[in-house]
């Protein structure tokens, strides 16, 4: 509780963790059972408890060192204990684990200068660093002793300054003024005595009041400290000098007994909107056990999707009126899901309307928000009416009036918004489509009050929109309808694979390719034809099953056997639950790794094999499957229906970038980014051509607003018709000619999980941003200024493109301001057809490798005066109107060729 006082004047201490060496680092205390390692990451150092949570993955948060906190408070118990004995037998197991720094907690207050046990909080100290040179010791308290063993320490840490929280009591006190002044005139002269400590002030505010945690924090930093304002549990993302922008929502609904979450609203609809908006969503069911610790701090917000009655309605609304109490933000899209009585109309801001509905009046439109029929407007019906109508505090987003009777069907208010059936998402029943009725991401935007913020981006790199392939194995046996190659595959081989030089990945079904399949017969030719395609340079390696199971729903989400007895719908018309494989009986292991299994032993050429899973059939597994997946060291994709046309040009048909089917990391399955041929085919009973609608699904989810990356996603069958192969030929031409940066299927799906996780911060007016390994795109609203590169980091550059202004990232980490405009000819990278990796800038000079697989170039702004080098060579690159274009050899193989790359400038 209270101060951290940070420094390197003992240098086996400041070379301990990569953090160490940040001046004045950013830190972090969290105590509670599961720190939420995406949000703490934006903190350099991060002091966790232990006794309670597990040391988290280093590798995945290499910005961030994780510090054990040492309770010393039972020492009061063992007077005797030497304190070699003590790193022995508490310190030791800790180093073991990883840990490589320690806060030295005795729970002291901060009310003298000299204390009983400092000797022997001196001699721990001593004989930390005689056991562990390198290891980096935080002391609680104990001024008098911290300033006489300064080089020895790391940080001190200090009571609170403004208000302390009575345990018993369960109460905040105000720290009087004197008392607060005497510790800042110790601070003060703990710190001239030793210059290179840096102050860290850590308060404390109520769990629910980031409000509070704001102020403090603002008050900490006039007085000249740098802030961490917490809850007294320490179980908070607290707020310092920067405060990180929590990017979860969670997102609550009612689906049907046995229906899979793929098929839900909150996934089908609304995730969507919401991913574009930079927000990773988690799912809950109202009928079910709700989540706990869902606050301010991590979660930006609560959408209700409720289609369907509430099990349990008054549990419910008590669950989420006490989260709108905590000051969590909700967004309701369809029913409320608990009767408005007076008291929830209190909470929520509305008034009832008295009386009822008058049955014969039609109701008219008497108030409508410019977000209110976005893709339609229902005409009103008195029988959608609930009765409600917005407080004084609110703004109405749809008023009606039957007579006398007026009322809401939407609204925002001080907790939030609404929007009531059917001014959601409208469901046309004659056509079997869905349209947005309200305009999602304003809606949501207002809504949760969404702040503007650098959006990490999935779709785009250094201003080029991805493109990935990959193929699912169904038809792998089936033969050409057209003279000459006998089978699809071997045709797409000859067509497709080897005449488009970009990367594919490609899988097969062994069960239709391998010996124990369906076809044991022309099992060799077609093995012969599989090792002929995955030896390509351009392909990397998938299973689609042994298999290929329709229906992966009825995977039982327990023990991830075959659910009989019951089929609770069919999928596309198959009645089977897989290929009717001979002697086979369902197996999810045999799925899964057998799978991959075979394909390295049989198919796979030397030095590669499979790396990801395209999940068959619905490709809706449950969590069980998709662990398997992980389990079994791939990668996985599939499903997520984006399927917009211009005869069914509605933002509800694009689907999310994946589905988290549980609370862990291996739960998530990465959705496809565009649908396959099949469904441009009539399910593959023509016209075989159709897939070249696919082009206005990559067009509609690019402009106005860039949804998607492009996603070239077919199944060996169209390998079997000159329809279906020409269809494929004007697809990758056409989308060849676009300013496309092709991608491996892994290199998007890493992306994706990378885009989970991405820290995001603001420090002042910087932005502050942690993305992991993969990505490196971010976005801002365009026409809202641009990165200032006089005083950025890791930033190389930035385009103008659909829906926002894309800013490259030169690492995994950068840090910037947003100015009005760019006010120095400073020269940066606009565009690049390739990877950018260990970028560098100084006052004169860009340095970095790139590399990439299909016509690689990087195109530099404001670079007149500029020269350039290649692997060490000047070449000759004419500027045009300040733009300066420089193309490197590129490769098509698993492994990038890179280039070094160095810009002088004048």
């Amino acid at each position: 509780m209270g101060f951290l006082l940070i420094g390197s004047a003992n240098p086996a201490v400041a070379a301990a963790s990569p953090a160490a060496a940040v001046a004045n680092p950013n830190i972090a205390f969290y105590y509670g059972e599961h720190p939420p390692v995406d949000e703490l990451q934006a903190f350099d150092d991060v002091v966790i408890d232990p006794a309670v949570a597990a040391l988290p993955d280093t590798q995945a948060t290499p910005h961030t060192a994780w510090l054990a906190r040492l309770d010393l408070r039972a020492q009061a118990d063992s007077p005797g204990q030497t304190a070699e004995a003590y790193v022995s037998e508490a310190v030791t197991p800790l180093w073991n684990k990883g840990y490589r720094g320690f806060l030295l907690d005795d729970g002291a207050p901060l009310d003298q200068n000299d204390r009983p046990d400092d000797a022997w909080l001196a001699g721990l100290v001593q004989a930390i660093h005689a056991q562990y040179p390198q290891a980096r010791v935080m002391l609680r308290n104990h001024l008098g002793l911290a300033t006489r063993i300064a080089d020895q320490l790391n940080a001190v840490m200090v009571d609170a300054l403004y208000r302390r929280y009575d345990l018993l009591g369960g109460f905040f006190a105000n720290v009087p003024d004197a008392e607060r002044t005497d510790a800042l005139r110790r601070i003060q002269a703990l710190r001239r005595g030793a210059s290179s400590l840096a102050v860290v002030a850590v308060d404390y505010c109520g769990r629910d009041d980031r409000a509070c945690r704001r102020d403090t924090a603002r008050r900490l930093e006039h007085d000249g400290l740098t802030p961490f304002v917490t809850d007294p549990s320490f179980a908070t993302v607290g707020i310092g000098r920067i405060e990180v922008m929590p990017r979860k929502i969670l997102v609550v609904q009612t689906p049907e007994q046995g229906e899979p979450l793929d098929l839900t609203a909150g996934v089908r609809d609304i995730a969507m909107p919401l991913n574009y908006l930079g927000y990773d969503i988690q799912y809950a069911d109202a009928n079910q056990a709700l989540p706990r610790d869902i606050d301010s701090d991590r979660y930006a917000g609560i959408v209700v999707a409720i289609d369907r009655t509430v099990d349990n309605p008054d549990a419910w609304r008590r669950w989420l009126l006490g989260r709108i109490r905590a000051g969590v933000r909700v967004a309701v899209v369809g029913q409320f899901g608990f009767p408005i009585d007076q008291e929830a109309a209190r909470v929520l801001g509305l008034e009832v309307v008295p009386g009822a509905a008058p049955p014969d009046v039609a109701p008219q439109i008497v108030d409508k928000a410019p977000m209110m029929g976005f893709e339609i407007l229902p005409p009103p019906d008195i029988r959608d009416a609930l009765g409600v109508r917005v407080g004084a505090q609110g703004k109405p987003l749809l008023r009606l009036q039957a007579g006398s009777y007026v009322y809401d069907m939407a609204g925002m208010l001080p907790w939030g918004g609404y929007t009531l059936d059917p001014y959601g998402i409208a469901t046309l029943g004659g056509i079997q489509q869905e349209r947005w009725a309200i305009q999602p991401i304003e809606f949501f935007e207002q809504a949760l009050a969404l702040p503007e913020m650098p959006v990490p981006d999935v779709t785009t790199e250094n201003g080029r929109r991805l493109l990935f392939v990959h193929v699912d194995g169904d038809g792998f046996a089936s033969r050409a309808e057209f003279p000459g190659p006998a089978y699809g595959g071997q045709a797409l081989y000859d067509q497709i694979f080897t005449k488009f030089p970009i990367p594919m990945t490609l899988s097969v079904i062994e069960g239709e390719v391998g010996p124990t399949g369906l076809y044991p017969k022309i099992s060799p030719t077609l093995e012969s034809i599989a090792r002929q395609i995955f030896a390509l340079p351009n392909v990397e390696i998938g299973s689609h099953t042994y298999s290929h199971p329709f229906n992966l729903e009825m995977i039982d989400p327990k023990t991830g056997g075959r659910i009989t007895g019951k089929v609770r719908k069919e999928w596309g018309g198959d009645s089977a639950f897989s290929l009717d494989i001979p002697h086979y009986k369902f197996n999810l292991n045999r799925e899964i790794q057998g799978s991959i299994d075979y394909i390295n032993r049989r198919l796979a050429p030397p030095g590669k094999h499979v790396v990801v899973l395209q999940w068959p059939g619905d490709a809706a597994p449950p969590a069980i499957a998709v662990r398997r997946a992980y389990a079994a060291g791939v990668l996985n994709i599939n499903g997520g229906d984006t399927v917009i046309t211009k005869t069914n040009n509605s933002w509800t048909n694009i689907a999310p970038y994946g589905v988290s089917k549980g609370p862990q990391p291996d739960d998530f399955q990465v959705y496809a980014a565009d649908m396959d041929e099949n469904v441009y085919t009539g399910d593959w009973t023509g016209p075989f051509y159709g897939f070249t609608r696919a082009l206005e699904t990559y067009a509609l989810t690019d402009r106005p607003i860039r949804f998607k990356a492009i996603d070239i996603y077919y199944h060996f069958y169209s390998g079997t018709k000159l329809a279906s192969l020409r269809a494929l030929r004007q697809i990758y031409e056409s989308t060849l000619k676009q300013a496309v940066l092709p991608i491996y299927t892994t290199e998007y799906i890493k992306r994706v999980l990378d885009w989970r996780g991405v820290a995001v911060a603001r420090e002042g007016n910087r932005w502050l941003v942690r993305s992991g390994p993969n990505l490196r795109e971010l976005r801002w609203p365009l026409g809202r200024g641009v990165p200032d590169l006089t005083t950025a980091t890791g930033v190389s550059g930035y385009l103008p493109g659909p829906g926002g202004l894309y800013i490259h990232m030169g690492g995994d980490q950068a840090s910037f301001s947003i100015t009005p405009h760019a006010t120095a000819r400073i020269p940066y990278i606009a565009e690049a057809a390739g990877f950018v990796r260990h970028y560098q800038r100084d006052a004169r000079t860009m340095s970095f490798d790139f590399g990439g697989y299909y016509k690689p170039f990087v195109s530099f702004a404001d670079a007149n005066g500029c020269r350039v080098t290649v692997d060490g060579k000047a070449i000759a690159a004419p500027v045009r109107n300040g733009v300066l274009r420089v193309d490197v050899a590129g490769r098509v193989a698993q492994q990038v060729t890179y280039h070094s790359l160095k810009v002088t400038c004048e």
